[in-house]
């Protein structure tokens, strides 16, 4: 899917560490001091053989194999890794219908675990799996991983989707400071605007971004309870609180001043090319998008936490957004080791062995900040922790794809359209609701 293939970039963090000056932890399988973990193993699972199947590759792929081998130390079971490219639902398919599927797929989208539930092609997690979830993750996850009443999934990885990215020489040169609300992110743009930059490059041609920033505006001034009425679509894209999203995404683009070139310049422009006009080009001060941005930054010649920094996508209502893409973890061949495995990544030593590896954010609030590598994690970490049970998935993920996932259609045009004319959001909201009824039918 669409955004998948940017969350690979994710992998990006890895030069965040470095870039931070962060240095690396021991990646030893051990949890941290003081922390609860899974049972010391007993190397009851020798002889066993695990297959587990997602789409990572490259040192993504490298350091998840890193936790493979300390769940390998800790079992006696051997794990093999294959790599579903990134259209997993292409690689799955064929060997779920030749009844070969792997024992464990590791999905980059929730809306497939009901996709393969509906399919009969998932088993349920058992009761020590349970068990772990039930310990580490807010009862939403645990929803999250659900379809049909029945508890699928585990959500092993995390993209931290609430960010504002800015570059620190533009900030200064217009004399603002990192705004901690939107009135304030709208008068600190207003003031960089008139220092003679453009305060944002909008990455609008690529419409899944458009989605992140209304995901984030609706997530805090609608709060939690409505952000998953709409996300299931139980209250209609024509409502108030659609309205009132809208209008305060409008206060950030109605201004072509606000956007470099203007609102055509804008959704002419896509992701990563918006971070490259920000740290590269040095064109405009801000970018709104999640930390895979430290990719693109560092390969446009910034250093993450020096030259590139970001702040908290600031408060617009009562909640502070914090909004999260991730991959989900399935059984779908039943086995004991299977089922280890899936405690495994669902403990807190599962958690904090990953996460002192770079390019990694647990979900799993009792993973300790300190076990990530370097202070830019570390502070994403303490984020998705301090925002407890308000944390919410990204909402076009959870969509039908139709109307959130494809290009040119749905959500993504609907929402570009609104940022080439924002003076009637009503008018908007109606051509939403059209393509979500439809979608959901």
């Amino acid at each position: 899917m669409r955004k998948t293939k940017a969350l690979t970039v994710i992998a990006g963090l890895a030069l965040a560490a470095a870039a931070c000056g962060g240095n690396s932890a021991d990646p030893s399988p051990a949890a941290s001091a003081g922390e609860s973990s899974a049972p010391a193993g007993d190397k009851s699972l020798s002889g066993v053989s695990i297959e587990v199947a997602a789409k990572w590759t490259g040192e993504e792929q490298a350091n998840f194999e890193k936790v493979l081998k300390a769940f390998e130390e800790k079992t006696g079971a051997k794990v093999t890794y294959a790599s579903t490219g990134e259209d997993t639902g292409a690689y799955l398919g064929p060997r779920i219908q030749g009844g070969n599927p792997p024992d464990i797929a590791i999905l980059p989208q929730p809306g497939l675990v009901q996709q393969y539930a509906d399919e009969k092609a998932l088993k349920p997690l058992s009761s020590e799996v349970l068990a772990e979830i039930d310990k580490n993750y807010t009862p939403y996850w645990k929803e999250l991983g659900s379809a049909n009443g029945e508890v699928y999934g585990v959500l092993v990885k995390a993209a931290h989707k609430s960010l504002i990215w800015y570059e620190p020489g533009a900030f200064e040169n217009a004399g603002v400071q990192e705004p901690t609300d939107w009135d304030g992110l709208v008068n600190a743009a207003q003031t960089i605007a008139d220092s003679g930059t453009p305060p944002f490059s909008l990455c609008g041609a690529s419409g899944w971004t458009l989605t992140d920033l209304f995901e984030n505006v609706y997530l805090s001034t609608a709060g939690p309870e409505n952000y998953d009425k709409l996300s299931k679509h139980e209250i209609p894209w024509t409502d108030p609180t659609v309205t009132t999203a809208l209008e305060k995404i409008a206060q950030i683009v109605e201004k072509d001043e606000f956007v470099l070139g203007g609102k055509s310049g804008g959704l002419q422009t896509d992701f990563p090319t918006c971070v490259t006009q920000v740290y590269g080009q040095k064109k405009a001060a801000m970018v709104i998008e999640a930390d895979f941005v430290a990719a693109s930054a560092t390969e446009s010649g910034a250093t993450v936490g020096e030259t590139a920094k970001f702040f908290p996508f600031p408060k617009v209502g009562d909640t502070a957004p914090v909004v999260l893409g991730g991959d989900v973890a399935v059984v779908m061949k039943d086995s004991e080791g299977a089922q280890a495995l899936m405690a495994f990544l669902a403990s807190v030593e599962g958690g904090s062995t990953w996460a002192k590896l770079p390019g990694y954010l647990s979900p799993n609030r009792n993973v300790s900040p300190d076990n990530y590598p370097n202070e830019v994690t570390k502070q994403l970490a303490q984020t998705i922790i301090d925002a407890g049970e308000n944390v919410r998935y990204d909402m076009s993920d959870l969509a039908p794809s139709a109307f959130g996932g494809t290009d040119g259609k749905g959500e993504w045009k609907l929402l570009q359209d609104f940022v080439r004319d924002p003076s009637d959001p009503k008018a908007i909201q109606e051509k939403l609701e059209d393509e979500a009824a439809k979608a959901w039918k």
